[in-house]
C-alpha cells in the first residue's frame, strides 16, 4: 500500500481496522461510538451526518483506503461535510474556500419571518476513526502523520496537515479554552470538561449532509433557544481522518435551533446557530465584520454551524437539543 515496507506500528493499526470492519455489518447505531454517545448525551440523537462518518470510519478507514489528494487547495469543497459516496471523489486536503464561510447574521434576525441568504457548498470530510484505532494513530507529530498516511512532505496535502496541526497547537485567545480531539468519544468528553460537567449536556448540529445547502434566500419558519449561556463549538479541521477543534469563548453566547425554508423550491432544513453576544475583542478584519458591515463590539453576531460541526451546551430546562 505504501510502496515500502510498513512499520510494525502501521501493521498493528491495519489489524485493528480489519477487526473494526468486521463489525461494520451493523448500522452505525450499533457501533461503540454510537453507544457511547447515547449514554453520554441522552435526549440528543447523534446527527445523521456524524453517524455516516462513524460508519465510514469502520467501512473505509484512511489507513487502508486513502482519499485522493489534490495539489490545488483552491476548490469548491470547504472540507466540512461528506456526501455518503463521494468522499473518495473529493479531498479532505482541499481545505475551506471563501465561498464556504459560515452563514453570518445578526441576532435580531433570529425570529420567524426574517429572511437571509445562506450557502454551504458540497463538501467532503474524512471518516471518524473507531476509538481504539484513533488512540494509536499519530496526531501531534507532523513527520509521523505524513509517514503513516504516505503523504509526500512537499505536497499540498502535507501543507494542509501542517496548517491543521498549527491551529490545534496554537494558544487560545485570552479567556477562551480549546482542544483538538481525534475520536468522537474524546470530542464529547472534551466538551463536557469545558462546560464543567459530566452529565446534563446536550449536543446539536445542523441537519446538513455533504450535499450542502444551495445558495438562495431562506425565510425563518421557526426559532427555538437552546439551553445555556456558554457553549462549546466543535469544528472539523482538514486532516486524513476526523479531527475536531473544540473551543469555548470567555464571553456569553446564545444557541438556537432554526428551521429555514428556501424561497426557491420551498424545501426546509433545520440549522443550529451560535450567537456571540460580545464581539468587542474581535478583529475589524474578521469575515463577519466585513460580511455584515459592522464593527467589533456592535450588535451580536451569529453564525450557522457547517455540516458535521457540533455544538454542546449544559441543560438548564427540558428544552434542549433534539435532532
Amino acid at each position: 500500500m505504501y510502496g515500502r515496507v510498513m512499520r510494525p506500528s502501521v501493521v498493528l493499526l491495519l489489524v485493528l481496522v480489519a477487526g473494526c470492519a468486521a463489525l461494520g455489518v451493523h448500522a452505525a447505531a450499533g457501533t461503540p461510538a454510537a453507544r457511547f454517545w447515547e449514554a453520554a448525551l441522552p435526549g440528543s440523537p447523534m446527527p445523521e451526518a456524524v453517524a455516516d462518518l462513524v460508519q465510514e470510519g469502520i467501512d473505509h478507514s484512511p489507513l487502508v483506503e486513502h482519499f485522493p489528494v489534490r495539489d490545488n487547495l483552491e476548490s469548491d469543497n470547504n472540507g466540512w461535510g461528506k456526501p455518503p459516496h463521494a468522499a473518495r471523489e473529493r479531498s479532505w486536503a482541499d481545505g475551506p474556500t471563501s465561498t464556504g464561510l459560515p452563514g453570518y447574521f445578526f441576532q435580531t434576525q433570529v425570529r420567524v419571518g426574517s429572511t437571509m441568504t445562506v450557502f454551504f457548498p458540497p463538501a467532503a470530510a474524512p471518516p471518524i476513526l473507531p476509538l481504539e484505532v484513533a488512540e494509536k494513530v499519530p496526531f501531534s507529530n507532523l513527520a509521523d502523520v505524513l509517514s503513516t498516511f504516505d503523504i509526500a512532505p512537499g505536497s499540498a496535502a502535507a501543507a494542509t496537515v501542517r496548517k491543521s496541526l498549527s491551529e490545534c497547537q496554537a494558544q487560545p485567545d485570552a479567556g477562551d479554552v480549546k482542544s483538538c480531539t481525534s475520536s468522537l468519544e474524546a470530542t464529547v468528553q472534551s466538551a463536557m470538561r469545558m462546560l464543567g460537567t459530566s452529565h446534563d449536556v446536550w449536543a446539536s448540529a445542523s441537519a446538513l449532509t455533504g450535499a450542502g445547502l444551495p445558495r438562495q434566500a431562506y425565510v425563518v419558519e421557526a426559532a427555538a433557544t437552546l439551553d445555556g449561556d456558554r457553549h462549546v463549538g466543535c469544528h472539523a479541521v482538514s486532516y486524513p481522518y476526523a479531527v475536531y477543534l473544540c473551543h469555548m469563548t470567555g464571553t456569553p453566547t446564545k444557541a438556537y435551533k432554526m428551521t429555514l425554508r428556501g424561497l426557491r423550491g420551498g424545501s426546509t432544513v433545520d440549522m443550529t446557530a451560535i450567537c456571540h453576544l460580545d464581539t468587542s475583542n474581535w478583529s475589524p478584519s474578521h469575515p463577519a465584520m466585513k460580511i455584515l458591515h459592522t464593527q467589533p463590539g456592535a450588535a451580536p453576531v451569529c453564525h450557522f454551524m457547517a455540516p458535521v460541526n457540533l455544538v454542546f451546551g449544559k441543560k438548564t430546562s427540558n428544552a434542549y437539543a433534539s435532532e
